[in-house]
């Protein structure tokens, strides 16, 4: 029953060889990588808005007050902002064009890091990748949640909730596999697109024809001031750096090559610059008509939601349309993380800098506890910061923007490298081999004008919203590059310890003492003295004496059903179990130093986890005891309890034969 809801929640098992047949199309690209580019449209502007409504004397919100007047010095300052914002994300676009095709794996900026800046700096920016992911989906989702709060107020206490929902149906769905979650979430992405291209096109008709109307004044919304602020060129790289997350999302197809079809870097390359310019178009578009319709810097409702309202009608047919089309594509924003982050995590497990379980695939060829590791962290954040964006967003901007500045400079030291090559000459580097190239000169001056732009947005995000929340990205960066290095040096430790030498190894038989853990006789007493007695070794039975009487007992149980072998009771006064077995043991080892001790122990398997729960399963405790002794081999016999049903319908319990 549990496999064949397993196979209806996620389907079939897939083979290996399957692999290159979930590869995905431009399209089906798009909808996948750019969802999170896309989606923050949805909430760039806004950030500029309540930024330099700071001018006028007012910011977010906490109690009510009457908004009117504030939109108009926010508007000599939002569109060139914006426009300043664009050109930004097409340098960086250009540049991570030429990541895609310098590194064809796929990667991103970690690959680019260890390649040409060193393992530290691959880990600081695999640290800002993974961290950025996990701020994607708490971002997003919590953004597109926003935007169905804005629609329907009644449902703002379930916010936490309702997030939390949409994590779970996305993991569920991702786990099923990239190709068949691209194929879903397109549908949103796409219907987003033309819900939103067409509030603009009507917007702008209206702006041109006279017809464009704007918020009505003295509407009522949640405000709280922020003391002391004036307006400065402070401000304004607030305002622009707040404006940047719509730059978020932009490195993903970087990450993601090897999802697409052959040829994949030209495909991906491809998908990239649709994604960027429909993003400025869209990013742009929203600034403009928001300036012009006057629309108010608050989180709730949404700039969006305010925009439709205007356009479209309060709670019109196409006002909804527009809403439930922005909530869509912020929530399967998300899945550009689930996309991601389990290919980078991969990527560092398999370098030996995160646990190897993150390099496995499940039965659907995706990596499957990354996709989990990933669901669990959004969930936790969205719990702690109340779905809120506004809490969220200094978080997320920092690592997005250390990982784009790392990955320009790694680009802009590799075509340094190739400078010094010779035409047709070829060198192998640790990712990728290095040509000449002619016009080696102008991608390193965009690769660097790329990595001082981003570095000056970050740095700008980190001093002016540290208190706000940055501060925790700045020191969890470098504790996450610390942890990565002592996994990594575990896993060396571990791998120094199992190598061989090149000499021939003594691989001699030694004496083995075999152990029987008795709790009581039975038929799976009988099947463990039968593995035992077919090892061919000497063995004998123990059982530890916590009950005088018990023990009595079960020592006359043995020699009237087993009649056989050495029965020995190990006195335990103090009733425990893994003290006496573990001293016992030791004292076996020293009298045996060239030889083993195994254990062989029982263990009752039930059909169902709650069955399972009601036995003592002790077996866990002697584990726990005799780990760590050398020359100990433990071995659990399992003897299985199962259901059957008579034909009138009765339950009876069975021992099951099936081997384990």
């Amino acid at each position: 029953m549990t496999v064949d809801i397993k196979r209806l929640i996620l389907g079939k098992r897939l083979q290996t060889k399957d692999l290159p047949h979930q590869a995905i199309s431009k399209p089906i690209g798009l909808a996948v990588f750019a969802s999170d580019a896309l989606s923050s449209t949805a909430y760039a502007t806004q950030e500029i808005l309540i930024v330099l409504s700071f001018v006028a004397g007012a910011a977010i919100w906490t109690h009510t007050e009457t908004l009117a007047g504030i939109t108009a010095p926010i508007g000599h300052f939002a569109l060139p902002i914006a426009i300043a914002i664009a050109v930004l994300l097409t340098i960086v676009t250009i540049s991570y064009r030429q990541t895609i095709h310098a590194y064809p794996n796929g990667g991103g900026a970690y690959i680019v890091a260890r390649d040409n800046l060193g393992e530290v700096t691959a880990q600081v920016a695999g640290a800002a990748l993974l961290t950025d992911y996990i701020l994607t989906v708490a971002v997003s989702i919590s953004a597109g949640v926003a935007q169905i709060v804005s629609a329907f107020p009644e449902l703002l206490p379930y916010r936490v909730e309702i997030a939390l929902t949409v994590i779970m149906f996305m993991t569920i769905v991702n786990l099923r596999g990239v190709k068949e979650s691209g194929v879903l979430f397109s549908i949103p992405t796409y219907f987003f697109l033309v819900v939103m291209f067409g509030t603009l096109i009507i917007g702008i008709l209206r702006y041109f024809t006279g017809t464009l109307p704007t918020m009505p004044p003295g509407m009522e919304f949640d405000l709280h001031h922020e003391t002391g602020l004036s307006f400065s060129l402070f401000l304004l790289l607030r305002a622009f750096s707040s404006g940047c997350t719509a730059l978020t999302g932009i490195e993903a197809i970087s990450n993601g090559i090897t999802a697409f079809k052959e040829p994949k870097s030209k495909n991906a390359a491809i998908t990239l610059v649709w994604m960027s310019s429909i993003l400025i178009c869209l990013f742009l578009g929203i600034t403009f008509l928001s300036i012009q319709t006057q629309v108010y810097p608050v989180e709730l409702p949404t700039v969006i939601a305010q925009l439709a309202s205007v356009i479209h009608g309060e709670n019109t047919f196409f006002y909804f349309l527009v809403i439930a089309g922005t909530t869509l594509i912020l929530l399967m924003a998300a899945n550009t993380a689930y996309a991601d982050f389990p290919r980078l995590a991969a990527l560092h497990a398999g370098d030996g800098f995160l646990p190897r379980q993150l390099t496995y695939r499940g039965g659907r060829l995706v990596f499957s506890w990354g996709i989990v590791a990933l669901a669990l962290f959004a969930g936790l954040l969205i719990v702690v910061s109340g779905a809120s964006v506004t809490f969220l967003i200094p978080l997320y901007a920092v690592g997005v923007f250390l990982s784009f500045t790392i990955s320009q400079a790694g680009m802009v030291v590799r075509y340094n490298k190739i400078s010094k090559l010779k035409p047709g000459e070829v060198v192998k580097g640790l990712e990728t081999d290095m040509t000449y190239e002619p016009s080696w000169r102008f991608h390193q001056i965009v690769s660097a004008v790329g990595a001082v732009c981003t570095f000056v947005v970050m740095m700008i995000f980190a001093i002016t919203k540290f208190t706000g929340g940055a501060w925790f990205i700045v020191v969890l960066v470098p504790v996450l590059v610390y942890i990565f290095f002592q996994i990594h040096r575990h896993y060396k430790e571990v791998a120094q310890a199992l190598s061989l030498p090149r000499t021939k190894v003594d691989t001699h038989a030694r004496p083995i003492q075999t152990l029987i853990l008795i709790d009581n006789v039975h038929a799976e007493t009988a099947r463990m003295v039968n593995f035992a007695k077919s090892l061919g070794t000497p063995w004998k039975a123990i059982h530890i004496g916590t009950n005088p009487e018990r023990a009595a007992q079960i020592r006359a149980k043995w020699d009237e059903r087993i009649g056989e072998g050495t029965f020995e009771v190990i006195d335990s006064p103090l009733r425990l179990l893994a003290e006496p077995i573990r001293e016992y043991v030791d004292k076996l080892l020293d009298e045996t130093p060239d030889g083993y001790v195994h254990v062989i122990m029982g263990q009752l398997v039930m059909d169902t986890f709650w069955e399972q729960a009601l036995h003592q399963n002790s077996a866990f405790i002697f584990n726990l005891a005799l780990a760590g002794l050398e020359r100990v081999v433990v071995t659990n016999v399992p003897y299985q309890i199962h259901h059957e049903h008579d034909s009138e319908g009765h339950d009876h319990m069975v021992a099951g034969e099936k081997a384990h």
